[in-house]
């Protein structure tokens, strides 16, 4: 299994999101949070999987330098791409209100970048997963606001709360992705690099 093939590796993951964390922990693996700050900025000509790619990096470069030869640092970031535009973090109440006044009754893409970053090399994936948001009231969106305050999420919603009960109608890709890591593209991209 997964964990014997990284006997030898020691992961290293740089995400202070208990989402993520759990994920590891459900993917059985042992691994060390580290944690560096740096300012989440991109260029502005970057779309979709380019800005979550380019994030993605830039978190890894934090630790340039500081890495031992038998480390993996994983980091990642997810982005939510509607109507050809990035929507980040709500910054306040109003702010996660349009977003979800924005994404109510329509598709939007969700795109978690996953950076694998060792001594020597580095390997990006990404994936995009489908999701249908059906039409919400102000009522049902302030509703959520107050009670969940998703301020830390990507699109200003975490599926796996109220809002992803009553208003997910469809979703086409991984529902893992939609949380905030491809479980199964950690898995895959772990195992080559571990063979």
């Amino acid at each position: 299994m997964l964990q014997d093939k990284l006997k030898n590796y020691k992961i290293i993951l740089a995400s202070g999101s208990p989402r993520r964390q759990q994920f590891f922990k459900d993917l059985q693996l042992v691994f060390e949070v580290r944690l560096k700050s740096i300012e989440e900025v991109y260029p502005p000509e970057l779309q979709a999987s380019e800005i979550s790619d380019y994030l993605s990096v830039l978190k890894a470069s934090a630790f340039e330098g500081s890495l031992l030869p038998n480390e993996i640092l994983i980091t990642s970031d997810t982005v939510v791409w509607h109507n050809s535009k990035s929507l980040a973090k709500a910054s306040d109440e109003n702010e996660a209100f349009q977003m979800l006044t924005t994404l109510s009754g329509d598709w939007h893409d969700v795109i978690t970048s996953v950076s694998f970053t060792t001594s020597e090399a580095q390997k990006t994936v990404h994936h995009t997963t489908k999701v249908k948001l059906a039409n919400l009231s102000d009522d049902e969106i302030w509703f959520y606001i107050n009670t969940c305050k998703p301020f830390d999420k990507a699109g200003a919603y975490g599926i796996q709360e109220w809002i992803g009960l009553i208003a997910i109608e469809e979703i086409k890709g991984s529902y893992t992705n939609v949380v905030g890591l491809p479980t199964h593209l950690v898995y895959k991209t772990l195992i080559e690099m571990a063979s």
